[in-house]
């Protein structure tokens, strides 16, 4: 099963880098613009048990968060969406006055094996953009509110 991991350093206390996911526009704000993303429903945040309806251009998606750890960690599950599977962990550590942030997706795609070795390198590059995407946004956001507060 694929499995994509992809991190970086923000500097900025891991507080603050949680406690921007944790703002209810959060995925809005990191969402690159192609392909649109929109929010059909929510209820909750991050906690487990929380879930969020998607569309993304034409594809809907529903997610169901599954684990919780405040500072360290949030899970979301897709339940109904493009994947067989679909576990996205969102890891959060500590370092001194900064914050390693590793997005963690283990997936399949349907179609079993054959698809997934036929087209795995397409689905790859796509979420190496939108990861960079989120990881720029994340830093730049993270690291300009910690300098406002410096400052």
């Amino acid at each position: 099963m694929p499995i994509f991991t992809q991190s970086i350093v923000i500097d900025s206390p891991v507080e603050t880098v949680f406690g921007f996911h944790e703002q209810p526009d959060a995925l809005a704000l990191l969402s690159p613009p192609f392909p649109p993303l929109r929010v059909v429903s929510k209820s909750g945040g991050l906690e487990a048990g929380s879930r969020v309806e998607l569309r993304i251009g034409p594809i809907p998606w529903v997610a169901l968060h599954t684990a919780y750890e405040r500072n360290r960690l949030f899970v979301d599950e897709q339940v109904h969406g493009p994947f067989t599977k679909w576990v996205h962990r969102h890891e959060f550590e500590a370092l001194g006055n900064r914050t390693r942030l590793t997005d963690r997706l283990e997936y399949r795609l349907p179609g079993g094996d054959l698809v997934n070795a036929a087209t795995g390198w397409m689905v790859s590059i796509g979420l190496r953009q939108m990861f960079d995407h989120r990881h720029r946004v994340t830093k730049e956001l993270c690291e300009n509110l910690q300098a406002s507060k410096r400052g």
